[in-house]
């Protein structure tokens, strides 16, 4: 969260099931970091292949609620050829907002696994992996009796993204993520997980995004050499997901987090009741 930096914090959209509320996160992580050494993308360690490769199915595909009344029927192209469908559908499921111009518009499955892969870790994001781009203008933050805060300014900032938030209708997103899932597995399994399941890996990722805090006041933050870090090192210590989640503002984060869990249950079919306002999650 540089004052000088150029990148600056945002929330992705949720379209691409959750790289949406990441891919743009990120660059909220960036910004604390800036002058930081790039983050190298993320892999799987060979225990996580292991593991992945020994678990059982948890949320099998085939259990997610996509009506056939909106599932696409046509047929697939090839994972390398999907980039041009891929960003028209999600550009349909914007439901008229201008995604395709916040969408890198290369390997973009491959991106969307990635991204949503990291946001469990603690180990950040890799510039080069996101699939939406950066928005315009500095992070800011506000001096409020002698404590640094995310400045309230910088709500206007995530203003696209979260339009895009607003508009996704969760069963029109699952029904499309149903239709493309072999392209999802097929970029996981080349991720470094030949056995391993994308969908659990979303479910994962989409309950940790749900567990992040709810803080009553923006966080404090302290300056460490180059960036700012969260002064309270229980949140500083929270996961990738959930430390990008908080640089939203608490009502941005309620609104994704209301949108989580609608798409939850369409992947699931298990109803979750959100969390107290105020909670730590």
């Amino acid at each position: 969260m540089s004052r000088q930096a150029s990148t600056g914090s945002w929330i992705g959209a949720v379209v691409v099931v959750l790289a949406i509320v990441v891919a743009g996160v990120y660059l909220a992580r960036k910004a604390m970091h800036a002058g930081a050494p790039p983050t190298a993308a993320p892999a799987a360690s060979a225990s996580a292949a292991t593991s992945a490769a020994s678990t059982p199915i948890q949320h099998p595909i085939e259990q997610a609620q996509a009506g056939p009344a909106t599932a696409s029927t046509s047929a697939l192209p090839a994972l390398d050829d999907s980039d041009a469908s891929t960003i028209a559908a999600l550009a349909a499921l914007a439901g008229g907002n201008d995604l395709s111009s916040l969408l890198v518009r290369q390997q973009v499955v491959a991106r969307i696994v990635a991204t949503i892969d990291a946001l469990p870790r603690h180990d950040g994001l890799a510039t080069f992996t996101l699939p939406a781009r950066v928005p315009k203008g500095a992070f800011i933050v506000d001096e409020a009796n002698g404590i640094t805060v995310a400045g309230e300014r910088n709500v206007a900032r995530y203003a696209p993204y979260m339009q895009i938030v607003d508009a996704v209708d969760p069963q029109a997103l699952v029904a499309w993520y149903v239709h493309a899932y072999p392209l999802f597995q097929q970029a996981y399994r080349q991720l470094g997980y030949p056995k391993g399941y994308f969908n659990d890996r979303l479910i994962v990722a989409i309950d940790d995004l749900l567990a992040a805090p709810e803080p009553a006041q923006p966080p404090a933050l302290v300056r460490s050499k180059a960036f700012y870090v969260y002064a309270d090192p229980a949140l500083e210590s929270r996961s990738t997901g959930q430390k990008l989640l908080l640089r939203v503002g608490l009502a941005n984060e309620a609104k994704i987090k209301a949108k989580l869990r609608a798409i939850r249950t369409q992947l699931t079919g298990q109803d979750l009741h959100p969390a107290p306002a105020g909670t730590a999650g």
